[in-house]
């Protein structure tokens, strides 16, 4: 696998992780009429209907694609929303579920083959400290978070990275069409979200919510289905097939920063100096996971004349 990411690559992932932090932002909006599990539920149907009519499913073994739902659209934003219902504010489990690029880059090494170079290990280490920082910042600002809602949502972490890993192996062995697996797993989560939402959100009233929705939050609703789900996991999936876990999954680290961002320009949330430095280091981090193995390369190599 290639080393080095090539620029258009680049430019995708940096789009994902970006458009995966300002999801954060249509997140609020609809859940200001729609509760969190039955808001889950629909991204997803939408996510899957009406393309599983038109896109031909992925040729690969039905495990693959129901174990890829199970774990991104089940497990991740189940046990996330549930984590955040039971005390996790949104923020600090935003930036926790970040663990998942530690988990990601271990199970890759162990299942995959992965090879963990210096530079990945050391712009790992730089941005998680910005994540740390900016951990630290919420502590401080009081979002604080039961024990329970926290283990939730590193469990919620480790099922991101069983998924990357589930989807980089199928589309090794079988299909490389992740778009198709996106949209073909996006059907094994709305019902058991649903079932969820019915026990832990009033019942009917939660599809109620749904069917009273404004026409704001359906449109936030089509952007988190059609952006954040469709392009992004596709994209991210077909990334990680392509390049090692270890240079790839540390761009999630991003997503808080990009959330951090949006927040301060569209809901007009203002940054401290201590967010500041982490995402400066976070940005630190990546610069040197992507370009520290072409320095010390330059580096290494014997002055002539």
């Amino acid at each position: 696998m290639p080393r080095h990411l090539a620029p258009r690559d680049l430019a995708l992932t940096l789009c994902v992780v970006i458009l995966w932090g300002f999801s954060f932002v249509p997140i609020v909006v609809a859940l200001r009429e729609v509760p969190p599990f039955a808001l889950a539920a629909v991204r997803f149907f939408l996510a899957a209907v009406p393309l599983v009519f038109f896109v031909p499913r992925p040729r690969m073994p039905a495990r693959f694609v129901i174990g890829y739902g199970f774990a991104i659209g089940v497990f991740q934003f189940g046990l996330l929303f549930l984590g955040m219902k039971l005390g996790m504010p949104a923020g600090l489990s935003s930036l926790v579920i970040q663990v998942q690029v530690f988990f990601t880059i271990g199970l890759g090494i162990v299942f995959l083959g992965d090879r963990l170079h210096a530079e990945n290990a050391a712009g790992a280490v730089v941005a998680a400290l910005g994540i740390v920082l900016l951990a630290a910042f919420k502590l401080a600002s009081g979002a604080h978070s039961t024990f329970i809602g926290l283990l939730l949502i590193v469990v919620a972490a480790f099922a991101w990275s069983v998924g990357n890993i589930a989807a980089k192996y199928a589309a090794g062995e079988h299909d490389p069409d992740m778009f198709a697996l996106v949209v073909w797993s996006s059907l094994v989560p709305p019902l058991p979200l649903a079932a969820v939402a019915y026990f832990t959100e009033g019942g009917t009233a939660a599809f109620h919510a749904v069917a009273s929705a404004g026409a704001l939050t359906w449109g936030c609703v089509v952007f988190m289905a059609w952006g954040a789900t469709l392009f992004g996991f596709a994209s991210w999936a077909r990334l990680l097939h392509r390049y090692p876990t270890a240079l790839i999954s540390p761009f999630a680290l991003l997503i808080p920063v990009s959330g951090l961002l949006s927040g301060a320009l569209f809901l007009h949330e203002s940054l401290a100096r201590l967010q500041l430095a982490g995402v400066a280091l976070v940005l630190a981090g990546l610069v040197v996971n992507v370009y520290g193995g072409r320095w010390r390369g330059e580096g290494a190599r014997p002055r002539t004349g």
